[in-house]
């Protein structure tokens, strides 16, 4: 469509009248009509493209995986991919989840939305580097929890990391997604503030698939 767009531009550019080139001030003005057809031909490429990106028509990648990225290792949270309702202890009926892959598949993200104005992005990456999972969450009220040395066995992924408590003490926060049945995920989020003796259910949210 754009392309149309552009060509048909172009077309009506060489109709306008053509200054002749016959003499002196002829070629000054015909070199100034030349001029002025490339630039407005630029301007409608670059308005054009710009249009094919808003109607989602420009290229785009293809969403084969990285080769670094296929292993079995890397394709265990792979179960959460898909677009979720949410339900936990008080919270909104209309919370609800997104779950996607990015960089060749190396990512997973999960956008989530409270229903009640609380969103966030999570993250999550397998390094080949130390064999094990990584997770940053950030949500829209300045909170950055970041995990590493996730545990993952089939069907279920595990996250520990440090945090500061409302005191300035030492919190020890655990993530555990676990996949239930194919359209069924329990995501719980547990706190400890003795090292790991003790630990208590801060978050467990019930992850329904969203059929289209």
């Amino acid at each position: 469509m754009c392309r149309v767009v552009v060509f048909s531009t172009f077309i009506g550019m060489l109709s306008m009248d053509r200054p002749s080139g016959n003499d002196y001030a002829g070629s000054i003005l015909l070199i100034a009509w030349e001029r002025d057809v490339m630039a407005n031909l630029a301007r409608n490429y670059v308005s054009a493209a710009m249009a094919m990106v808003m109607l989602g028509l420009a290229p785009h990648a293809t969403g084969a995986a990285s080769p670094a990225c296929i292993d079995a290792a890397s394709r265990q949270l792979d179960f959460w991919v898909g677009n979720w309702t949410v339900g936990a202890a008080g919270s909104s009926p209309t919370a609800h989840s997104k779950v996607y892959l990015a960089l060749d598949k190396c990512m997973v993200i999960e956008s989530w939305d409270g229903g009640r104005g609380h969103r966030g992005e999570n993250m999550f990456a397998y390094s080949a580097d130390d064999k094990s999972w990584h997770g940053l969450f950030v949500d829209n009220e300045g909170r950055v929890h970041v995990f590493s040395g996730g545990k993952a066995s089939p069907g279920q992924v595990e996250f520990t990391g440090p945090s500061a408590g409302p005191k300035g003490a030492t919190v020890l926060n655990r993530v555990t997604i676990v996949r239930i049945r194919a359209d069924k995920v329990e995501q719980t989020w547990e706190k400890s503030t003795d090292n790991g003796v003790t630990w208590s259910v801060a978050f467990r949210g019930e992850y329904s698939r969203a059929h289209p």
